[in-house]
């Protein structure tokens, strides 16, 4: 389900996925299939991991990137499930052929 709303969405950021939800910043972002196709990467990482150890995952991740890199934006693009959404996001066929776990080949 797509729900719009700014105060959900990190400062930042233009979307974010809490299964089952995307929360979009802004109404017109409705119609992004890009950044559509991007968050149900990430819901469907969600559902693979079981909900909660994904975001358990993603925070430990986030955490080991900010060392590595010290710098919170390349934490943040640099974690495996990240990596996997940004770099088939375009390809609006992708959730259709993608492997089960496909986001370890990313770390």
């Amino acid at each position: 389900m797509i729900l719009v709303s700014k105060y959900i969405v990190p400062k930042g950021y233009v979307g974010i996925t809490i299964y089952p939800f995307v929360f979009l910043k802004y109404k017109a972002l409705k119609k992004d299939a890009v950044l559509l196709n991007h968050e149900k990467i990430h819901l469907k990482q969600q559902l693979e991991l079981l909900i909660i150890p994904f975001y358990l995952l993603y925070l430990i991740e986030f955490f080991v990137r900010l060392v590595q890199y010290k710098n919170m934006y390349a934490a943040y693009k640099n974690i495996s499930f990240e990596r996997e959404a940004y770099v088939n996001e375009k390809d609006l066929d992708y959730l259709k052929t993608r492997p089960f776990y496909t986001f370890v080949s990313y770390y």
